[in-house]
């Protein structure tokens, strides 16, 4: 099917738009017949005014004002039809033309709303573009699946962070949590991305990469003390994943621990010794503990954030994230997320009220080795 497999989001736009054009239309057609044929001394005239007050809120300033000289014509028509008076006539004009005057504020006011909405809109996919780059369905010997929603209305990104990047020998990925929501852990995302690119590919070890962030954000609020980024933290699980070895590696900043699903069973992988959140490890001397993890042919990782695990149903029992996990044991790895994501939004009392991000790391049954020229060389 063409469009990546999904159904053009035009058909359904077009007939919900041209249903909106049509209503002005059809009521000022129903108000004429109903007037033709009602007895004399009845009369629904006075109702052709909804055809300029509906054509404010579908069409154009230039549509409108034609919709509000189309009315007024039908009164004329209408008048001579039932023999009304010059004066009737002339009163129920003015009363059409000042309608039509104020559809056509109400239509110019909403036509600078949309425009400007929709270049809004357009930045934000840019900037959602730069910050939170779309995810490659496959790197190295892993195949990676993304969810991904913000709790913020209208917004197309939130406090929830993520990256996966080749690096040389292997595959290095970050799934990320900022405390808060609104623009300034969005702000505070950007920074511990913009951190994470410039390190991944250079840190020896998923230590450093993490000693990284923490610099970065730290340089960030000495260079804007007044910034709300600084004063945030944010929780942060990094993984690596090695071509050469069936395991995998990981270090969490105060993260909530991935699920492992290896031979359709489902089990936690806890850290012994996990790190503080970013922009609270200065509190104390700088240690990493860093897991390594079985992760062979057929095994499956969720990484989520808190948004996922801490959805409440209406009796305020979180969601059982681990028990659906295996129910999906056997579902396709790219309908996983699809599930996950509809059942929080049923279970959870009121929605999604929170950010979300879900990645799901699957090492195929069978891996083929990546080519020579696709990993110049091994991690450490």
């Amino acid at each position: 099917m063409p469009n990546g497999g999904r159904l053009p989001a035009v058909t359904k736009t077009s007939t919900e738009f041209n249903l909106g054009l049509a209503l002005p239309l059809l009521a000022l057609a129903l108000v004429a017949a109903a007037d033709l044929i009602t007895s004399e001394g009845q009369h629904f005239d006075r109702l052709l005014v909804i055809g300029p007050a509906l054509a404010a809120i579908t069409w154009s300033v230039r549509g409108t004002l034609v919709i509000g000289l189309v009315a007024m014509v039908l009164r004329v028509v209408l008048g001579v039809a039932q023999d009304d008076s010059v004066t009737d006539v002339v009163a129920a004009e003015l009363v059409l033309a000042a309608v039509t005057v104020a559809a056509l504020w109400v239509s110019g006011v909403r036509t600078r709303y949309e425009r400007d909405l929709s270049e809004v809109t357009a930045v934000a996919e840019v900037v959602q573009r730069v910050l939170l780059r779309p995810l490659a369905p496959r790197l190295g010997t892993v195949e990676l699946h993304l969810l991904y929603v913000s709790a913020a209305a209208k917004a197309r990104i939130g406090g929830d962070f993520y990256e996966a990047v080749r690096v040389p020998g292997g595959v290095r990925v970050m799934l990320g949590d900022v405390q808060g929501k609104g623009l300034g852990a969005v702000e505070t995302a950007s920074v511990l991305l913009g951190a994470y690119r410039a390190a991944v590919t250079e840190a020896p070890d998923l230590g450093a990469l993490a000693d990284r962030l923490e610099e970065g954000l730290q340089r960030y609020g000495a260079w804007d003390p007044d910034s709300d980024a600084a004063e945030r933290f944010a929780t942060v699980l990094l993984i690596e994943l090695r071509d050469d070895l069936d395991v995998v590696r990981l270090l969490s900043c105060g993260h909530p621990a991935p699920l492992l699903q290896h031979e359709g069973r489902v089990r936690a992988l806890p850290f012994a010794d996990p790190s503080l959140p970013v922009n609270l490890a200065g509190l104390y001397a700088s240690r990493h503990h860093i897991e390594e993890v079985p992760f062979g042919p057929g095994d499956r990782l969720l990484l989520f954030t808190d948004g996922v695990s801490e959805t409440r149903d209406r009796d305020g029992d979180f969601y059982p994230l681990e028990e659906r996990l295996g129910h999906w044991a056997d579902e396709p790895a790219d309908r996983v997320l699809t599930l996950l994501h509809e059942d929080l939004a049923v279970y959870g009392a009121s929605g999604l009220d929170d950010d979300v991000a879900a990645m799901l790391v699957v090492r195929p049954p069978e891996t083929a080795l990546p080519r020579a020229a696709d990993a110049p060389a091994a991690l450490p």
